[in-house]
């Protein structure tokens, strides 16, 4: 037997023994409901052939038959609410085999390879990441003309989830090496008591957090924390077997796919932690400000490879990587990839910001080409705004006092620059009222925005790509969108230092001829003569912090900024 096969046989004996001893647990846990049914039974008929007399013997018989059907009556109860529990299945944009028939025909053929069961459908996630999921539950299918749900588990292999920015930033070749592995562990989920080991451990899951979903009637609330307790208690007994098991279950699906590709799969693992990285700085500094503004942007999975390639041209770590783009990317395997593309751009706002689930008024798409002028300019004058409004309802003086050579105190009044470095700048001034101010009005300004409504579908764009797979986010039941946040609350003092270099862009790009613009790795931009200016936030912040504006008017007189000129605002 070779290395590799050893290795795959005795990580697959492993996660089968691992399902065993879960399937042993719920095997005893059945045992303990019936207990007192076999002692009723065994009493009762001790009673009836006369075995034992009728006086208290026949009372305690009753007694122990009375207890077993309350018992079985309980036990029944919560077999049921287990298996009726909806397990929590991740929110993807699905992409049907007319949709992308040359990306079925490779997990295909990679399954021939391993000698593994296809997966039974692929579908994408706005993530740097790809796994099986099994979707057999009724709550899981799809809905049907009638909008209901088929009423029993219908059998079928896992669906194959693939990341988006896979597709985008990898080559053809390079994404059927990292997904060799994930479609490698069809194999093991279609052992039978694998599959059952993980329907009983999704199955406690899935009842525990109904357990805890808020909003339950009295009526319903005591018998739901029964059983969410009971599910604890077994789960409890089974973590370590089923963590046990699923990487036995890896180390088998890694074992098996060395034989497919392994020399390209280290290469490609590099790529996999690049597109990591280049989607993260994506998400958090290009994407977040545009949902924050009400827009978002349709081209995600697009502008990954655009940042990556920026991150490949400042780092020489990243050298070589750009050669890689005249190779054929594996978004070539999807009939329309602009509409995937769009559609996982909306899941991923939806998952990481909480927008809604379909485009609106207040919620519509916008192009790497618009950005600049679209969100970027709109983000810095309308942040100058509220600043202004803050300080109006402070009763700062609009008067100027410095900032430009010949400023006076009968200057120019209004929205200026020179008001906010007068106020910060003058001994005393409490900075931190006007941060408190700023994040009071931007919470306000958050709730007057649209309600996101918590559910939706969204239509595909072009008839044939499935929208967001958005009915799967009903099963994770009532909770608070974003599910997975980006970035935890900005304090007042980051917020106030974020809106005073909103004004200073609004001033540089009315006074100095200035421009905004898009950085793919750092978002927003001042661009000054066709360069980016990224020596901004250390003046701010010395200003915000310090109440020192040395730093600050410097700047301004480099780039040649009159502070004493009103702006326009949002």
């Amino acid at each position: 037997m070779s290395g590799t096969g050893s290795v795959e046989e005795l990580g697959a004996h492993a996660a089968r023994a691992r399902a065993v001893a879960l399937l042993r647990i719920r095997s005893r846990a059945t045992a303990l409901a019936i207990l007192p049914a076999a002692a009723a039974v065994v009493l009762l008929v001790a009673v009836a052939q006369g075995r034992i007399g009728p006086g208290v013997w026949s009372t305690v018989s009753w007694v122990v038959a009375a207890c077993a059907v309350v018992v079985l009556l309980t036990a029944a109860a919560v077999a049921v609410a287990v298996a009726r529990a909806r397990p929590a299945v991740s929110p993807t944009v699905p992409l049907t085999e007319a949709a992308a028939p040359d990306l079925y025909r490779l997990v295909r053929d990679l399954a021939d390879r391993l000698d593994v069961p296809a997966p039974s459908a692929v579908a994408l996630t706005p993530d740097c990441d790809s796994w099986l999921e099994d979707r057999t539950h009724p709550a899981a299918q799809p809905k049907g003309p009638a909008g209901s749900r088929r009423g029993r588990r219908v059998p079928a292999a896992p669906v194959l989830v693939i990341g988006s920015p896979f597709l985008w930033w990898m080559r053809v070749a390079e994404l059927r090496a990292v997904l060799a592995p994930v479609v490698a562990g069809t194999g093991p989920s279609a052992h039978p008591d694998i599959a059952a080991a993980r329907r009983f451990v999704r199955g406690l899951d899935a009842a525990v957090a109904d357990a805890a979903a808020p909003g339950q009637g009295r009526v319903r609330r005591i018998p739901a924390v029964f059983v969410g307790w009971i599910a604890r208690v077994l789960l409890r007994g089974c973590r370590g077997h089923a963590a046990e098991m699923e990487r036995c279950v890896a180390a088998a699906a890694s074992g098996r796919a060395q034989e497919v590709d392994y020399g390209l799969r280290i290469v490609a693992q590099e790529q996999v932690g690049l597109a990591y990285a280049g989607w993260d700085r994506l998400l958090t500094r290009v994407a977040l400000p545009a949902w924050r503004m009400g827009r978002w942007p349709s081209r995600l999975d697009a502008g990954v490879v655009s940042a990556l390639t920026e991150l490949s041209r400042r780092d020489r770590l990243a050298e070589g990587f750009t050669s890689r783009l005249g190779e054929r990317p594996a978004c070539d395997l999807i009939e329309e990839p602009g509409a995937a593309d769009e559609a996982a751009s909306l899941l991923a706002a939806r998952l990481f910001h909480g927008g809604p689930a379909e485009p609106g008024p207040g919620w519509s798409p916008v192009d790497w080409q618009q950005y600049p002028d679209e969100v970027v300019d709109r983000k810095w004058r309308t942040e100058a705004a509220r600043l202004h409004r803050v300080l109006d309802a402070m009763g700062v003086a609009t008067s100027v006092s410095v900032g430009a050579p010949d400023a006076t105190a009968h200057g120019s009044a209004g929205p200026t620059l020179a008001r906010v470095i007068d106020h910060l700048a003058t001994p005393g001034a409490d900075s931190e009222a006007l941060a408190a101010g700023i994040g009071a009005a931007v919470a306000r300004d958050e709730e007057k925005s649209a309600p996101y409504p918590r559910t939706g579908g969204g239509a595909p764009a072009d008839g044939t790509q499935a929208g967001a797979d958005t009915g799967s986010l009903d099963l994770w039941g009532p909770v608070p969108l974003p599910l997975f946040p980006l970035q935890p609350p900005r304090t007042g003092t980051e917020l106030l230092a974020d809106h005073v270099v909103a004004m200073v862009c609004c001033a540089a790009v009315d006074t100095a001829g200035a421009a905004p613009g898009l950085d793919w790795l750092d978002g927003p931009a001042l661009l000054v003569d066709g360069g980016r200016r990224s020596d901004l936030g250390a003046p701010v912040s010395s200003l915000v912090e310090d109440g020192d504006a040395e730093p600050l008017l410097s700047w301004l007189t480099a780039v040649g900024v009159r502070t004493d000129k009103p702006v326009r605002l949002g």
